[in-house]
């Protein structure tokens, strides 16, 4: 069985099924059509997904190499048997579409559809009216009004609906990656290469210990990626990390030695098969003058 929370876009995670081959024998309906389950928020997902056996949630990660903040919580306050097993890339088929030509009202979009499109709604000058990712078309249209637009995926245009100038800016940015997350007995093996996500938490927080950690992942050539703290209720720091897989057998020996240092710790994604994830989303930083 495979689901997905209620704030994803169905059309999105089935893409991302097919995409990532994914599918198993029961998992299909009929050909070219898999049935997912609608798990709730997100929370709820994963609690889900850990209870039930052979069950499988199909989840938005941001990036391989730059998750997303949401999917990584989760995961770690989820039962420590989840894991996402696979990652891959999908062209979102978002689409910007009025009545007759009509774009003077508001333009109503959901969760996922705000998230992927929000830059190019911005440019366009769009106002968005946000709903839930379980609102019907027929709720769409409705709030939209006689003028108002929306941002729905190509599958969903209503009748007498058609694509608006600008509509191919929503598809035409970065590929939107998606997971799969598994309730796994044991830690999965780690290849040379794979992306992993680890999170991690030194016994004491204290001024330098993040630097210890840190000292402990570069001597076993670990070249991070992505590095993210939050608090946690237990009162220490919890760091979230994302990088390539070092070479055979290193991650291991890392995880021994972060273990045998009392820094506790969790593996929440070992992307196998990602060979090329490409580079994160980049800025362009405006560093102060040396001497401000």
């Amino acid at each position: 069985m495979l689901g997905r929370s209620e704030q994803e876009s169905g059309t999105h995670a089935s893409l991302a099924v097919n995409a990532g081959g994914w599918v198993r024998a029961d998992d299909a309906l009929d050909a070219g059509t898999v049935e997912m389950l609608d798990l709730g928020s997100t929370g709820s997902t994963l609690s889900t997904t850990a209870g039930i056996s052979g069950l499988r949630a199909v989840v938005h990660l941001g990036h391989p190499l730059q998750p997303a903040p949401g999917v990584e919580q989760a995961l770690l306050a989820a039962d420590s048997s989840l894991i996402v097993t696979a990652a891959v890339a999908i062209t979102p088929t978002w689409c910007w579409v009025g009545r007759d030509g009509q774009a003077s009202g508001p333009v109503v979009v959901d969760e996922p559809g705000l998230r992927d499109c929000r830059d190019a709604l911005r440019t366009m000058g769009a106002a968005p009216r946000l709903v839930p990712g379980r609102t019907s078309t027929e709720e769409r249209v409705d709030l939209a009004g006689p003028t108002g637009t929306l941002v729905v995926e190509r599958d969903r245009i209503p009748a007498g609906w058609a694509e608006l100038p600008g509509s191919e800016a929503l598809s035409g940015g970065n590929d939107v990656w998606y997971g799969l997350v598994e309730a796994l007995p044991a830690a999965p093996t780690v290849p040379a290469g794979t992306p992993v996500w680890l999170a991690f938490g030194p016994r004491d927080d204290h001024r330098g210990s993040l630097q210890q950690s840190l000292e402990i992942l570069a001597d076993h050539g670990v070249d991070l990626d992505h590095l993210r703290s939050m608090p946690s209720t237990s009162g220490q720091h919890v760091f979230f990390s994302a990088f390539t897989s070092p070479e055979s057998g290193a991650f291991e020996a890392l995880r021994s030695e972060l273990a045998a240092r009392g820094v506790r710790q969790r593996l929440l994604a070992v992307l196998s098969g990602v060979a090329d994830a490409g580079a994160p989303g980049a800025i362009g930083p405006q560093w102060g003058r040396a001497d401000a």
